[in-house]
């Protein structure tokens, strides 16, 4: 049996008790043992065997962290490290199967096992071509932009379900968002004024799916659907009736520079990484920080799931259920709107039919596999950003083996499908997540 200590806070106010109790979970069935145990196996048998012994035989894999001076690469011997981080994963595996790793333990052997098998993967494809050099930073930095929509669009799901309102509608929010900040910056010739009329697109596109979802209490996926395409026709409609007669004028924004912080951009490695970019990212690390901690170290937090988890209870000592839905789901349709902005002003500047592509729908996934929670909706969203980006870096580099093109460009979707369908199978929502709340 695993015992695990839990602490609870009525939602009476900070005054109120606090309740410790200790949660006894049963222990893996030997069945889920074996079959996790044995896929860890395999995959560090793919790292070992499969990319391992196909890289050549004395073939470095280099790996450039900084371009610039100072100038920093890491060589390794690409066979022996892969052979080396296969037989890790492998004995991971190997515990599993015969023992068990705690459920808290196990994110970590996922974790490592990830991390492993990404970096054999990279020696593996380094080697295809010699004297060949991987841009790590390029790949991280590519990483990290391609993943600001979808941590934007995973917040605002986070915002929405931990209210107990299921949001399929991230991507109409998004094109929403896209639409409006173009055409506002365009009109305002000011990419400031793009980014408030962008947020306020989402939230009125949040504020329509609060009306049905709460009001009216329509099915939310249904709804989330019909708002996405209902987006979609829209902005598809009004591209081709305003901004494409008349492109110069509504649909040429400026993009925003990126801004170098003082000092911070100056750290090796972290600095280009981190602390040179534009506006909108820098928005999003303080919308991170925001999120985290107003959800669970603030009143409007516990409060917030409180009305996710059991309304009724939350009713019963004074809290306003439907508004704070009401004002949830909107901030979480603003947030997803500045995700749109993101997608025009914030980086190729015009927008164009469906620039979003799906990213509303990978966000969501973002949601389901991160667990609900803030920081493990980011993780997984920037998992979903490095697969994109490690796509197109493929498509660049000569491999080994070489790798079809449709299938680079499938996989940020089959990490996705793979996270939901597989990893995260059993993982439970917010108590009253999707189910409409009448007051009587």
């Amino acid at each position: 049996m695993e015992r695990v200590t839990a602490t609870e806070v009525p939602p009476h106010g900070p005054e109120a008790d606090v309740v410790v109790h200790e949660v006894v979970r049963p222990p893996l069935s030997l069945r889920t043992r074996l079959t996790s145990g044995l896929v860890l196996v395999a995959v560090g048998a793919v790292c070992a065997l499969l990319l391992g012994l196909s890289a050549t035989a004395r073939a470095q894999a280099d790996f450039v962290l900084s371009p610039q001076d100072p100038h920093l690469s890491v060589s390794l011997p690409a066979r022996a490290t892969c052979v080396v981080l296969g037989v890790v994963v492998a004995l991971l595996g190997a515990w599993q199967a015969a023992r068990g790793w705690s459920r808290e333990a196990m994110r970590w052997v996922l974790a490592v096992t990830l991390l492993c098998f990404v970096l054999s993967f990279l020696c593996w494809a380094v080697t295809g071509a010699p004297g060949t050099s991987f841009d790590l930073l390029g790949l991280l930095q590519n990483t990290i932009l391609t993943a600001v929509p979808l941590i934007l669009g995973a917040l605002a799901g986070v915002l929405c379900e931990r209210s107990g309102v299921i949001n399929v509608a991230i991507e109409g929010q998004m094109l929403a968002g896209a639409f409006a900040g173009a055409l506002v910056a365009s009109l305002a010739g000011n990419g400031y004024v793009g980014i408030v009329g962008a947020v306020v697109a989402g939230a009125l596109m949040g504020l329509l799916l609060a009306l049905f979802a709460i009001r009216y209490l329509v099915n939310q996926v249904v709804l989330g659907v019909v708002l996405n395409v209902f987006a979609l026709g829209l902005t598809g409609f009004m591209y081709d009736a305003l901004m494409q007669p008349n492109a110069d004028a509504l649909n040429l924004p400026k993009t925003f520079d990126p801004i170098a912080l003082p000092v911070l951009s100056k750290i090796p490695v972290l600095g280009p990484l981190l602390f040179e970019a534009n506006i909108i990212v820098y928005l999003m690390y303080l919308l991170i920080i925001a999120v985290d901690v107003a959800l669970f170290r603030t009143r409007w937090g516990l409060r917030t799931r409180a009305v996710g988890e059991h309304p009724l209870a939350a009713d019963t000592v004074g809290i306003k259920v439907l508004a704070m839905r009401y004002r949830n789901v909107m901030l979480g349709g603003a947030v997803a709107g500045l995700a749109g902005a993101y997608l025009t002003i914030g980086s190729v500047g015009a927008f164009s039919k469906n620039i979003s592509s799906g990213k509303g729908f990978i966000a969501l996934a973002a949601v389901i596999f991160g667990r609900w929670s803030p920081r493990g909706a980011i993780a997984a969203a920037l998992l979903f950003g490095f697969t994109d980006a490690l796509a197109t870096l493929l498509s660049f580099t000569q491999t080994p083996v070489t790798i079809p093109t449709n299938l680079l460009l499938m996989l940020p979707y089959l990490a996705t499908v793979f996270a939901v369908a597989g990893l995260v199978g059993r993982v439970q929502a917010p108590g009253a997540d999707g189910e409409p709340y009448v007051k009587e």
